[in-house]
């Protein structure tokens, strides 16, 4: 059960104390607080763990300082949707909003090459009107012979171009907890001029140590990649591993499942479960039409897959879309082949608007109908 509390609450008020110690009476039940700290307000949710059946909702919603009560289900129970729940679908990071009800293109380089090349990409991103982008700086690959990325030495002048052409947001993997530190001293060092979505890529969605350790933070929001190898259930409970942790400023990404069902594609496209994940939880969902296609191939009506899939996903209700572009995709050291190219930008953000307003229509239809 979830107890979501007055906003503001203060955690030094005669009734918020005496709200926690009528609950460390109740036999079996243990507490878990979590704060969420805005611009505007101050969020506090308490769960109850234990033997909540014999709990009544009227009752728990009768204490002091307490908004309202959630019954939760087992699973998810963090990031789930549940019964009656009216938690917010959304959270905002450095200006940008991310919701179950909002879309986001991150066009970018799968991974950074050099400086020149990143400013053309970051140019080009926001002669578009975008605000955000993917910058790969540390890339596990298959082969350890492979490009591994430039990692921490890159990171200054990405930062700080990305901060010369009004960059909001950068996703980016991480794949060690040494990582994080070399993101934050990067940020602080340049001024803080963006902010970093920290990725975890499908290779490490059951790395638990990791996503606990990246869970711990709550200063930048997780993207986290469906594993490849694993059902839909244990990716989802690799997000809540991040929740429990701390942080619930999660977008759960869709890019592919590895079977040879999906040939010729590089991954099975699973844009299907778009809309499961969003009824499952209150996370808003991430398509990745270039690692799900992985190639540059075209239907006999001129489009390329990797868009066809694009608008599968959106018209699903896809919240944000993960995508490659490079200047120059042969020069690419890494999965040059899928990258779209820089001219193709403006003409894939319109495609995409016009799968996003055909949602939108459908959504209005639907409601039309009830």
């Amino acid at each position: 059960m979830i107890l979501i509390l007055n906003s503001n609450v203060s955690e030094q008020s005669p009734e918020y104390r005496q709200l926690m110690s009528h609950l460390a009476t109740l036999p079996g039940i243990q507490t878990r607080v979590h704060v969420e700290r805005g611009i505007e307000k101050t969020l506090t949710e308490i769960y109850l763990i234990g033997n909540t059946q014999s709990l009544e909702i009227e009752d728990m919603q009768s204490l002091p300082c307490v908004e309202r009560a959630v019954r939760v289900s087992e699973e998810y129970r963090i990031l789930g949707r549940h019964k009656d729940d009216q938690r917010p679908t959304h959270f905002e990071y450095n200006g940008v909003r991310f919701g179950q009800d909002t879309l986001n293109v991150f066009a970018g380089l799968c991974a950074v090459d050099n400086r020149e090349h990143v400013e053309i990409m970051m140019k080009a991103v926001h002669d578009c009107g975008q605000v955000c982008t993917r910058m790969g700086a540390y890339k596990p690959r298959t082969s350890p012979y492979a490009f591994q990325g430039h990692g921490k030495y890159c990171l200054p002048y990405v930062f700080e171009l990305a901060g010369k052409y009004g960059i909001k947001v950068i996703a980016m993997e991480i794949t060690h907890e040494s990582h994080l530190n070399e993101i934050r001293e990067a940020l602080h060092a340049t001024g803080n001029p963006t902010g970093v979505m920290l990725q975890i890529g499908t290779r490490n969605t059951q790395n638990f140590e990791l996503l606990k350790i990246v869970g711990r933070q709550t200063e930048m929001p997780i993207l986290l990649k469906r594993g490849f190898g694993i059902t839909l259930d244990e990716s989802l409970n690799a997000a809540e591993y991040l929740a429990s942790e701390g942080n619930r400023n999660v977008v759960f990404g869709l890019r592919g499942m590895k079977t040879n069902m999906g040939d010729p594609h590089r991954n099975f496209v699973d844009f299907s479960h778009v809309p499961v994940v969003k009824r499952l939880t209150r996370m808003p969902v991430c398509i990745d039409p270039s690692h799900s296609v992985g190639s540059r191939q075209a239907a006999p009506d001129g489009i390329l897959d990797m868009m066809h899939v694009t608008a599968q996903g959106i018209v699903a209700g896809a919240n944000m879309v993960l995508v490659d572009f490079h200047p120059a995709p042969p020069k690419a050291l890494v999965d040059g082949p899928q990258a779209m190219l820089l001219k193709e930008l403006p003409y894939f953000l319109e495609d995409v608007q016009i799968a996003r307003d055909a949602y939108l229509k459908r959504v209005e239809l639907r409601k039309q109908q009830v």
